[in-house]
């Protein structure tokens, strides 16, 4: 791993450039960067009120950070000096690299750097408000901290928007990679991480470059105490040519990158918003608070609402407990109906103590709690009534060691004064109920499992389709139970004297039999059965009967994340149920089970309405034979089987789609 201690932690800046060295020089001004900043410009004798030196090789020492402003074919010339002089890294700014197709000319600059660390090219830079240094060419919306979270984003624009927030997050530093030529996301986010004053770290990606590397900075990151939160985009992205199955379809989008990122520990999120949200809770809290919550508010409105808004969002609220009830009955009289989430009235408003009561109760059954509060707009009214309420809230955490979240329904309800005032106090308000709900989610992210890596990704590849005869041999070798069956070239060469009717008959050579009229169920006799149009062969099968459930169980290489598995509601509707689930390999049975569980029609396969329970546990070991199975054998590229009939007892692989690499 580079070390990026000098470019991220400067003493010495040096710039480049005319405009946009210039804008780094005001920007560490700005910030009281204490250190020294070094201009380098041919011809000017001043660059931002500093005086310039001609060339690198004037300069007092070298740099431990350089801002690089100039063109591109420069840049590679600048930083073979810069390496050659023992520089501690450098932004390179400048675009037209491998995005526009000068792929040539972005590896002369990898090579130019050596073991310096360079971050880019085609990024903005690096802004350390811990510290004030920036290596940061234009505005932004940050001040100086002494501790915070870091923002480290593939798109500058987005990184750039998020510095503008104003819902009292302290940012540590803001980081770009750009091209990410040489250093990569986790060796950058691992660096930002590595920073004692760093609380949590929030990502903007736009693709992973080495899974293995980013799932073991993400342990390490929670060992540590501080979480991650992500927002990744192109999940409508081609990351590889569609193959021929569902489970292509049902695993593509955004299902590979969330199984990923949940597997590795990271609470993913939709929305900035919710980005932002997710860290104020990491930064106060830590990673992974617990999932039973309560809410509080003095309206019925606001507690339907938040009942409404909590079931979409994954959240349920578990009932009051007992003893918590009878004490709440005690302070709120009969009137108020003790429920969670909870309508508390308004008639305690305004008295500290009782609500102090009412909310410490409340929260010590729970693991967090959400405080519905709307504080009136400070400009045109009198917010003061409202302090009570919070202070409550406050105390509640104080007295329970529970986080207490005061949650705004409008995020302009609370302004930046107040939520930087509540978080100074260790109270983390949330800004926006449907936002907060999301955020509050994503932050129950469990760990890990220890030493948890995935596979290494293979590059896409040409592949051979065997038919189903083929694909069923593999899989009885591998210990999966298949229906008896016999094969021939036609159909008067199968031989059925050993087998039971009823069959099911199929023709060889489809991908997807079923839309090709290539099966025919039910079959007592074969001479009355005529041949079918393209067939390569024929496979005859016994009929599995006692099934209660129909499941679609897939394996596929991925490109990003090694290896997937899809599991689901399988048969000819698969795709359009839509029902299914993916981890990234490997995992463990209680991690296949439990995503099972996850299922809409997971009632169908637990005895729904008296009719027998599947034997999902068959599955789950079938599953694990195929993941064990392609670990074993790297020119396996697919294996799906659709469908999976499962039984009372047992589960069979009634049909078979598997894809193998050229050779």
């Amino acid at each position: 791993m580079p070390d990026l201690s000098r470019v991220l932690r400067p003493r010495t800046i040096a710039v480049l450039g005319a405009v946009w060295a210039e804008n780094v020089i005001a920007q560490c001004r700005k910030m009281g960067f204490a250190g020294e900043i070094w201009p380098v410009h041919p011809k000017r004798e001043t660059v931002g009120g500093l005086p310039a030196y001609a060339t690198l090789a004037d300069l007092p020492g070298a740099p431990d950070a350089t801002f690089i402003g100039v063109n591109r074919h420069a840049t590679v010339e600048v930083v073979r000096e810069l390496a050659a002089m023992g520089a501690g890294g450098a932004i390179c700014f400048a675009s037209g690299w491998r995005e526009a197709g000068a792929a040539d000319l972005q590896d002369d600059l990898v090579a130019a750097a050596g073991d310096m660390p360079i971050l880019g090219p085609n990024c903005y830079g690096v802004i350390n408000y811990l510290d004030g240094a920036l290596l940061w060419p234009d505005q932004h919306g940050g001040r100086r901290v002494a501790r915070g979270v870091a923002l480290l984003s593939q798109s500058s624009n987005i990184i750039l928007n998020l510095t503008m927030q104003a819902r009292g997050l302290p940012v540590a530093y803001v980081a770009c990679l750009g091209n990410a030529a040489q250093v990569g996301l986790a060796e950058l986010a691992g660096a930002l991480l590595a920073d004692d004053r760093v609380t949590a770290l929030g990502l903007y990606i736009e693709g992973i470059d080495d899974a293995p590397a980013f799932a073991a900075l993400a342990e390490a990151a929670r060992a540590a105490g501080k979480g991650i939160v992500a927002v990744k985009s192109g999940k409508t992205e081609a990351s590889r040519a569609a193959a021929a199955s569902h489970t292509a379809s049902l695993a593509g989008g955004g299902a590979a990158s969330s199984a990923f990122l949940r597997q590795a520990g990271v609470a993913e999120v939709r929305t900035l918003s919710a980005l932002v949200e997710a860290l104020k809770i990491f930064h106060i809290h830590g990673p992974g608070i617990g999932p039973r919550l309560c809410s509080l508010s003095c309206s019925g409105g606001e507690a339907g609402l938040v009942a409404d808004l909590a079931a979409p969002a994954g959240i349920d609220f578990p009932p009051v407990p007992q003893a918590a009830a009878d004490r709440l009955g005690e302070i709120l009289g009969p009137i108020v109906h003790i429920s969670n989430p909870l309508d508390y009235h308004t008639f305690i408003w305004g008295d500290g103590p009782r609500t102090t009561d009412v909310f410490t109760t409340m929260l010590g059954g729970y693991d967090a709690g959400i405080f519905i509060i709307d504080p009136p707009r400070p400009d045109r009214c009198d917010p003061s009534s409202f302090q009570p309420a919070l202070d409550a809230i406050a105390a509640a955490q104080t007295a329970t060691g529970k986080p207490a979240f005061p949650v705004a329904s409008l995020p302009e309800n609370f302004d930046e004064v107040r939520a930087e005032g509540l978080m100074a106090q260790d109270i983390v308000p949330l800004m926006g109920l449907e936002t907060a709900l999301e955020a509050l989610k994503s932050a129950q992210v469990a760990p890990p499992a220890p030493g948890w890596r995935p596979l290494p990704g293979l590059p896409p590849r040409e592949t051979v389709l065997l038919d189903e005869a083929e694909g069923k041999a593999l899989l009885a070798k591998a210990g999966i139970c298949v229906p008896r069956g016999v094969t021939a070239p036609d159909l008067a060469g199968l031989d059925v004297s050993n087998l039971c009717a009823p069959f099911a008959l199929k023709g060889l050579g489809f991908a997807h039999k079923t839309e090709a009229g290539a099966v025919r169920l039910g079959v007592t006799r074969l001479d009355d059965q005529p041949e079918m149009p393209g067939a390569t062969g024929y496979l005859l099968e016994e009929m599995v009967t006692g099934a209660v459930a129909e499941m679609l169980l897939g394996l596929r290489r991925d490109p990003v994340y090694g290896l997937t598995l899809t599991l689901g509601m399988g048969g000819v509707t698969a795709e359009l149920l839509a029902d299914t689930v993916t981890l990234v390999w490997p995992a463990s049975e209680d991690e296949i089970a439990t995503a099972l569980c996850g299922l809409r029609l997971w009632p169908l396969l637990d005895g729904y309405r008296g009719k027998p329970r599947a034997d999902v546990a068959a599955l789950v070991t079938m599953a694990r034979q195929l993941g064990a199975l392609m670990e074993r054998e790297a020119g396996l590229e697919e294996i799906e089987i659709n469908p999976v009939l499962l039984r009372a007892a047992g589960a069979v692989a009634v049909d078979a789609l598997i894809r193998r690499a050229q050779e």
